[in-house]
């Protein structure tokens, strides 16, 4: 049974937060992309995803994860972490 049928986006992704990660070099675009110097930015994007403030939208493969001044996209599928970048609509 397909997950996203029966539960939110949101909580398809809290439920599969011990999933999420991301490859070296999105590790280095997301802190480039949110100004970020230091810390684990998977730990970071986690925080964020988890705060009850997260708005979690799904479209197409991608999850979106729209917190403080910054979104967040997830892979629905491999919930690997895409980009995270500051909303220039705020």
């Amino acid at each position: 049974m397909d997950l996203d049928s029966s539960h939110s986006p949101r909580q398809t992704l809290l439920q599969s937060l011990s999933q999420i990660h991301t490859t070296p070099m999105g590790v280095e675009r997301i802190k480039r992309n949110l100004r970020l110097s230091e810390g684990d930015v998977v730990t970071y994007c986690k925080e964020k995803i988890a705060s009850p403030n997260c708005e979690i939208t799904k479209q197409g493969k991608n999850y979106y994860c729209k917190i403080d001044d910054i979104i967040i996209t997830v892979n629905s599928f491999s919930f690997t972490i895409i980009t995270a970048h500051i909303n220039k609509q705020i």
